[in-house]
């Protein structure tokens, strides 16, 4: 039966031809991530209750993380492999836990290659990674024969582990990319030169596959449509590539964007929408088997406008699965304003793997930690009051309902959301109004008492047999010497609207604060295609890579950002992020000073001295991120035992991870 509203999201696919083809019951791919929990044996039970959640949660097709076919392949030291009947076994507590669940799995198979963090890396040549400090060997031509054979091998293990299909990684830079790239490729034998003689390793490693597998094992392979590298490949490269891969067995094409070195943001919140959907419909022009779209697709409603208009024939959305398991089943259900939609910050996934942590999420800190945070149903119905409907107020009261307690909301404010309404008015940041969505549509459907416009007092809590305390942080105004002058603004006022700024503009404390601020006053208004020329994104037809100069921005304002550290601006901003963050103020000209006191502020600007030097920053306005002060004079009038939680409990630059987190596991524990 053909759903009402997403027709071609939710109906069946087949892959492959023979009798024992793959069916799934969605065009939902569950995109591999690296969560942390792959690494090691005493973590597969933690990854099989990871993606038996989203099984059940009606997921197509899921695809592990990375799994290295040799050690010299691995991500990190001793990190996961795929090179034996043990793993081969250990793994079928995975995939049948995603059986039982009705879902079907694919096992990533991922050589590093340079991207390897250890000192046994191997690549198509010995050029060191910029992202890692190990420089690898290059292999021999008999090493390359090994490795191409050790794929496939790793291909039928994941079939004897209960797999029901393999990605076979070909993007992102990793081993396979460095053979297809003139830039990380110079060999002179059998697997390099020309640029068809770089493309028999990955058609080597398909066709081994192949062999070892039989017709009907599905062999999803990543391609890389877009390498924003020099010396990257080309268009015509990429689809003479897709054409001998489809020759070698390949079922279906998954697609990736992107080196992981390239200085090009492509997922994190400030890339936009879709932004790389018309590479994936280029793709499927040229083959005939299905092809799967992804990055930034993080919608059921764009999703099914990608299948509906023949982009794509499937859609994969990793982040996506992390933030909320039962994407797929509210989607099904008409329920998709109750989807907990990923907003692409990078703070607990990517963030945390690059730093050698388990991955979680942001917005739903149980991913990852599925069987050690749990919201057991309450034995003892209890009435709880939360005060404060910042991110950690609003864990908190969706958490303590979705237990079964009696919960009651109270904000001060008309409208919810604390501190991440101000995050959602930064351009890029857009996506954070889905989560203020999606906590106010879980409170009413779990019928929350919220009392918005109402300042809880001591009294008013003093029935309730839990409090959670949630007042949030306020701005702190440094003292400084006019910081009561007209000119001066806190980053609330003008991220509210509140205070409009001048011409040009001074910031004061460079956090991560200081740069959205900075982002906000220099923006202005731009499509894809403006979007696009800004960060030198072009047509790998005409230039190899996609790489092509980067169209100069025209900042709204005139900003400059100062900060009294001596240490590099943005510099604490996330692993994965951060580097584009600053790229940005790069873009927008805008004027970085650090190691600056701060002398006065008056009608000729603000006067700073740097380096032993006074100067006088010239500016119209003068916004103030400085940091935050708690507000807990409630929870220091109370005289009961309640939970403080948030910025409440610490007002550090801020953190709506942890504040989510902490959120969610005080009402674990209650």
């Amino acid at each position: 039966m053909t759903h009402p509203r997403y027709p071609h999201l939710l109906e069946p696919i087949t892959l492959g031809d023979g009798p024992d083809a793959l069916t799934l019951r969605n065009r939902v791919v569950m995109g591999s991530m690296h969560t942390g929990l792959e690494d090691h044996p005493w973590d597969i039970d933690k990854l099989a209750a990871f993606f038996e959640e989203r099984a059940r949660g009606g997921v197509g097709l899921i695809i592990t993380g990375g799994y290295a076919p040799t050690k010299r392949g691995w991500l990190k030291p001793f990190a996961s492999e795929m090179t034996n009947r043990l793993h081969a076994k250990r793994h079928e507590r995975v995939t049948g836990a995603v059986h039982d669940a009705g879902g079907a799995i694919a096992l990533q198979v991922l050589h590093a290659g340079r991207y390897g963090y250890h000192p046994l890396s191997q690549s198509a040549s010995d050029k060191k990674s910029p992202i890692t400090p190990f420089k690898p060997s290059a292999m021999s031509t008999k090493d390359v024969d090994h490795t191409a054979t050790a794929f496939a091998k790793s291909v039928a293990l994941a079939r004897k582990a209960g797999y029901d299909a393999v990605e076979i990684m070909g993007s992102e830079g990793y081993l396979i990319n460095q053979f297809l790239a003139a830039r990380t490729n110079d060999r002179d034998d059998q697997w390099g030169g020309s640029a068809t003689r770089r493309m028999h390793f990955p058609v080597e490693v398909v066709r081994r596959s192949r062999e070892l597998v039989g017709d009907d094992f599905p062999i999803v392979y990543r391609i890389s449509l877009l390498d924003l590298v020099e010396g990257g490949q080309t268009w015509e490269e990429t689809t003479e590539l897709a054409l001998h891969l489809q020759a070698a067995g390949v079922t279906v094409f998954n697609t990736g964007i992107g080196w992981h070195e390239a200085r090009v943001p492509t997922i994190i919140t400030q890339v936009p929408r879709g932004a790389w959907r018309s590479y994936t419909a280029r793709l499927k022009q040229v083959v005939d088997v299905p092809v799967c779209a992804s990055n930034r697709i993080n919608t059921p409603e764009l999703a099914e406008e990608i299948l509906a208009n023949g982009e794509a024939d499937l859609v994969s959305m990793a982040r996506p699965l992390l933030a909320d398991a039962a994407f797929v089943a509210k989607a099904m259900d008409e329920r998709a304003d109750e989807i907990n939609t990923c907003i692409a910050c990078n703070q607990a996934c990517l963030d945390h793997v690059f730093a050698n942590q388990r991955a979680s999420c942001l917005v739903n800190p149980r991913a990852c930690h599925e069987t050690e945070l749990v919201l057991m149903p309450t034995l003892r119905k209890q009435t709880v009051a939360v005060v404060g409907a910042g991110p950690a107020g609003l864990a908190a009261a969706v958490s303590a309902a979705e237990r079964g307690f009696d919960v009651t909301l109270f904000e001060k404010s008309p409208e919810l959301g604390g501190q991440f309404r101000l995050a959602m008015a930064v351009p890029g940041k857009e996506d954070f109004a889905d989560t203020l969505r999606y906590f106010t549509r879980r409170l009413e459907v779990l019928g929350v008492d919220v009392r918005r416009s109402t300042e809880a007092t001591a009294d008013d809590l003093a029935g309730f047999d839990q409090v959670i305390v949630s007042t949030g942080v306020e701005p702190r105004m440094p003292d400084i010497p006019g910081i009561d002058h007209a000119s001066v603004a806190s980053y609330a006022d003008v991220l509210s609207g509140a205070v409009v700024p001048g011409q040009r503009v001074a910031v004061i404390g460079a956090g991560g604060i200081g740069v959205d601020v900075s982002v906000f006053l220099t923006h202005t208004e731009e499509d894809l295609d403006e979007w696009m020329a800004h960060w030198g994104v072009g047509d790998p037809a005409l230039t190899a890579g996609g790489l092509t100069e980067a169209k100069p921005r025209t900042p709204a304002r005139e900003v400059t950002l100062v900060q009294r550290k001596t240490t590099p601006i943005g510099i604490g901003l996330g692993k994965t992020s951060g580097w584009a963050h600053r790229a940005v103020l790069k873009q927008s000209k805008v004027t970085q000073v650090s190691g600056a006191t701060y002398d006065r502020i008056d009608d000729d600007g603000l006067h700073i001295t740097v380096d032993g030097a006074p100067r006088v920053i010239e500016v119209d306005t003068v916004v103030v991120c400085a940091g935050q002060d708690s507000v807990r004079g409630l929870y220091d009038a109370l005289d009961r035992d309640a939970h403080l939680i948030g910025g409440a409990d610490v007002a550090a630059e801020l953190d709506a991870k942890r504040a989510i987190k902490q959120g969610t596991e005080v009402v674990a524990a209650l």
